[in-house]
C-alpha cells in the first residue's frame, strides 16, 4: 500500500469543496480522474512535474469508491484524515436524520473491533 498516496488523496479531496461534492456525487470517477492527474503531480501542483510511479493499488481503490472507511483505516490510512473526509460527506445527512454527531458514533461503532489495540502505523 502506498500510505503516502493515499493519505494524499483523502487530503487533497478534503480541503477542496468542489472535488469533495464530485467524491460524494460520483466516487469512482473521481478516483479514477484524480488517480490520472492530481495524484500525479508534485510540489505545488503544476501539472509539469509528475510522479510516474505512484498508483493506487486494486485494494485502496476500492475503499476509496466504496467510501470503506474501516478498510482504509486498517491499511494504514491516517485515523484524522480518513475522519475528517467522510465527516465531510456524511454529517450533513446523518444529522438530519438520526441527530447530531450520528455519523461519528457509527464511525467509531464500526472501528469498535480495535478498542485495546494498537492502531495501524501511519508511518511511511
Amino acid at each position: 500500500m502506498s500510505v503516502y498516496y493515499v493519505n494524499k488523496f483523502l487530503f487533497q479531496v478534503d480541503r477542496d469543496p468542489e472535488l469533495l461534492a464530485a467524491y460524494k456525487a460520483s466516487p469512482a470517477e473521481l478516483v479514477d480522474a484524480w488517480d490520472a492527474d492530481l495524484g500525479r503531480r508534485l510540489g505545488n501542483g503544476d501539472p509539469v512535474e509528475r510522479t510516474t510511479w505512484l498508483r493506487l493499488e486494486p485494494e485502496e481503490r476500492t475503499a476509496l469508491v466504496e467510501h470503506d472507511y474501516v478498510a482504509l483505516f486498517e491499511m494504514g490510512a491516517h485515523f484524522f484524515l480518513c475522519l475528517t473526509i467522510f465527516i465531510a460527506l456524511y454529517d450533513e445527512d446523518y444529522s438530519a436524520e438520526q441527530g447530531p454527531l450520528s455519523f461519528q458514533r457509527e464511525y467509531a461503532a464500526k472501528l469498535s473491533h480495535w478498542l485495546g489495540k494498537d492502531y495501524p502505523t501511519v508511518a511511511l
